[in-house]
């Protein structure tokens, strides 16, 4: 089948053609480093990191460009604020973010360009625009007049004559709604020069300059999230295509993280920190609880919603541990997932419908292993495995091996020390001790632990919280 994507600009799921056969090329507006990431910040990355897996997995070569945005208004206001070199806040956030992404287990991006390293692009794009009769300069700021690009608005669907564009604090304006490209150098900011004299960029030039010079004049894919739409991705195809390039063919938009029914965000106070999140839970238990809704879908923040998150992972990790005891070692992947799970990733990244028959997989795989029926368990567990790659959320992968609640590797500590108590349980049971036997188990249960007896001895689990 055919790879469906919904297309914001055309407001229709579209069939995926790529401009070179058997390649993808993506675009992702990443992170503005003025603060550490919360996890709305981080769906974006994990929803376009399945993307990208799941193009990988259908044989494509994907090229994937996740920009930094290290300069711009907020990020001076924090330096302002905390007596900081600008540059410092932005390099310390930066890391956050990619630790963040990490721990996750995003893909790192082909390449990650900084706003900061590609000034040279854009006074090149702002020269050819002044040229083209798109943007001018006043009082050592560029602008982009808006009225001279007939498609402006068309991704958002609005209407010029009733656009309200943000105060920028500027003047020297032609029309109200011309944004900024350059801002002219002000006591105290960081400053390049320009033709124009010194100053900085504005937030939307950066993004048409650095896909233009990682991925040139046409690509496939341009991402980010539906708050982008307007003002920012408007304004990058607004430069972009009135400087001469065809620009990105799909933009596909990721929805929010909400509490309350509120966006996550700073600025409101109701953020939740990556940081933070990766202590409390598990990380692979939160790549499930924030990459599996579908990509356009709301998710509403809670602690229950993350609880159901662990228990339903737990009932697939629980199942790989076993098989995997039965066969005695590791069991490869298989090469193909079902088919039914090709036809939801196909069909807009049905990630819920594709998670489905992960779950139908598992039962069928449970309902073998308790016939005793180990190829047939075998065979779940490799297409399960396959399913999970895609999804990044495979327990055997390497990069999940040592993982636990702080991301650690302690794993084989804990293992060791409950392995301690329950030897000790088994020799109660051996002389018939039920009742400190009874009282071991009920103690490991209350600190979080499931414990199962089986055939080859008694195992453990983490319990839902």
């Amino acid at each position: 089948m055919t790879i469906r994507l919904y297309d914001t600009s055309a407001r229709q799921v579209r069939d995926f053609a790529p401009l070179t056969p058997g390649c993808v090329s993506i675009y992702l507006c990443g992170a503005t480093v003025q603060a550490a990431p919360h996890i709305g910040h981080i769906r974006s990355g994990l929803n376009f990191d399945i993307m990208r897996r799941w193009f990988a997995h259908r044989g494509y070569r994907v090229t994937f460009v996740r920009n930094v945005t290290d300069i711009d208004d907020k990020i001076i206001q924090k330096s302002a604020e905390q007596g900081r070199p600008w540059w410092s806040i932005g390099y310390e956030n930066e890391r956050a973010f990619n630790d963040g992404y990490a721990a996750l287990g995003c893909l790192p991006p082909t390449y990650e360009p900084r706003a900061t390293g590609h000034v040279t692009e854009m006074v090149e794009m702002m020269q050819g625009l002044i040229e083209r009769g798109h943007a001018y300069e006043s009082g050592g700021n560029v602008y982009f007049d808006v009225r001279s690009f007939p498609e402006y608005l068309a991704l958002s669907n609005q209407d010029l004559d009733e656009l309200r564009q943000p105060d920028e604090g500027a003047s020297g304006k032609r029309d109200p709604r011309d944004f900024a490209m350059w801002k002219a150098a002000k006591p105290g900011e960081p400053d390049w020069e320009t033709p124009w004299g010194r100053g900085r960029p504005g937030w939307h030039l950066e993004c048409s300059a650095m896909a233009h010079k990682y991925l040139g004049s046409a690509f496939d894919i341009h991402g980010g999230g539906i708050d982008l739409i307007f003002p920012h991705h408007e304004n990058e195809i607004a430069q972009a295509k009135a400087y001469g390039d065809e620009f990105a063919r799909y933009w596909v938009h990721n929805s929010w993280v909400t509490m309350s029914g509120e966006k996550m965000s700073k600025s409101l106070g109701n953020s939740v920190l990556v940081s933070e999140m990766v202590k409390q839970w598990r990380p692979i238990v939160l790549r499930y609880y924030l990459g599996t809704p579908h990509y356009r879908s709301t998710i509403e923040y809670s602690p229950e919603a993350l609880r159901e998150a662990e228990s339903a992972f737990a009932r697939i990790e629980g199942f790989v541990q076993r098989v995997v005891e039965k066969a005695g070692g590791p069991v490869e992947p298989a090469v193909e997932v079902p088919p039914a799970f090709a036809e939801a990733m196909d069909d807009d990244l049905g990630v819920p419908q594709a998670l489905a028959i992960v779950h139908t997989t598992v039962r069928q795989g449970n309902s073998a292993l308790a016939a005793d029926d180990k190829e047939a368990a075998v065979a779940r567990l490799a297409e399960v495995r396959a399913m999970l790659g895609v999804l990044g959320l495979d327990p055997l992968d390497p990069h999940w091996s040592g993982e636990n609640d702080r991301g650690e590797d302690l794993h084989g500590v804990v293992d060791t020390l409950v392995r301690l108590v329950l030897q000790q349980r088994e020799s109660a049971r051996a002389r018939k001790d039920w009742a400190t036997a009874d009282a071991i188990r009920d103690q490991l249960n209350q600190s979080g632990l499931v414990i199962e007896d089986g055939a080859q001895g008694p195992r453990w689990t983490l319990g839902p919280r």
